[in-house]
């Protein structure tokens, strides 16, 4: 079950079921954001989808109506900004060390002490990253982007800094969380995501990595409820006017990681200050591939598109040049 959030006709926030063959979204009644629907199933103890089903209602909208309109919204969200916490984990992903890797050095020669840090935790993920029922696993690689204001919803613009020296595309699987009233994180589902970092600088040297990351997402349209497939597999593109001047496809899930998912969400949650009743989580999972090793210099109105059949309609965003405002401190 598929679950998308956006304006109705009505001029209202609303949620809705991705009905199969994606013609129709089916209102749900009672709820205007998936963050009520789950604090509802929270409360009341009852499984989310159920729930879900207990409120679907006879009304529809037609789902490329709201695609074209871009009345659109992220599937999950917060009331207040500042409670949806946006991070996210790297070099978990079979096909990405590599990747990661050209942007720092080439191994010299084999052993441990000749890899270059991105290797060294890429092979520790290899080494440690799944492990038995009930053990816990090596850490990976953790980083914060933002809160929800950095989020744009799908077809809405990517805004790239005037100080920017990239801006690239990751697509990624995302983990959407809420954290119940008992400081329980309870997992809603996933979603596909484009985690959208500046690689140019993360390239220039490694420490600037938390720098890079501080740039806009986006994630949806859809939210798959329930555990997340094993094997997923994708396509990303660039679209320049009419022509895609990219693609690639891209597997993510466990089948195709170096770590569980569960051993990635403890080494998220295990800090206290991630498990706040009543924030909601983004995280990233990792990216597979990224235009950006194959050389791709986005411009100004490409169109970042990143599908996979498993969460139904593609989630796409142009990117936009914008300003950076001000950023001089002034004392009181």
């Amino acid at each position: 079950m598929r679950l998308v959030q956006f304006i109705s006709r009505k001029d209202r926030r609303s949620v809705a079921i991705a009905e199969d063959g994606g013609a129709a979204l089916r209102l749900l009644g009672g709820v205007e954001r998936v963050y009520d629907l789950a604090q509802m199933a929270i409360e009341q103890g009852k499984d989310l989808a159920v729930l879900v089903q207990d409120l679907a209602t006879a009304e529809t909208e037609d789902y490329d109506a709201v695609v074209a309109e871009r009345r659109l919204l992220a599937p999950l969200d917060h009331p207040d900004d500042a409670h949806c916490l946006i991070t996210g984990t790297g070099l978990t992903h079979l096909g990405s060390a590599d990747a990661r890797d050209s942007m720092h050095k080439t191994v010299a020669e084999a052993g441990e002490a000749a890899l270059s840090d991105s290797m060294k935790m890429f092979k520790w993920g290899l080494d440690g990253g799944k492990p038995a029922a009930g053990a816990v696993g090596v850490p990976p690689e953790w980083f914060f982007k933002g809160d929800g204001g950095i989020v744009a919803p799908p077809e809405q613009p990517f805004g790239m800094v005037d100080f920017a020296e990239d801006g690239g595309d990751e697509a990624e699987l995302v983990g959407l969380y809420l954290i119940a009233p008992d400081g329980t994180p309870r997992r809603i589902g996933f979603a596909l995501g484009n985690e959208f970092s500046d690689h140019v600088i993360e390239q220039q040297n490694y420490l600037y990595l938390a720098h890079s990351k501080l740039r806009p997402c986006s994630f949806g349209p859809e939210l798959l409820l329930g555990a997340a497939p094993e094997d997923i597999q994708g396509t990303a593109r660039i679209r320049r006017g009419t022509e895609v001047i990219w693609e690639k496809p891209f597997g993510t899930g466990e089948a195709n990681m170096s770590h569980t998912i569960a051993n990635l969400e403890h080494h998220h949650f295990k800090y206290p200050q991630h498990r706040r009743p009543g924030d909601v989580h983004v995280h990233f999972f990792g990216a597979a591939v990224l235009s950006f090793v194959d050389g791709v210099q986005p411009r100004d109105g490409d169109v970042f598109e990143i599908e996979a059949p498993l969460f139904g309609r593609p989630l796409r965003n142009p990117l936009t040049m914008k300003g950076s405002g001000s950023a001089a401190v002034t004392a009181l």
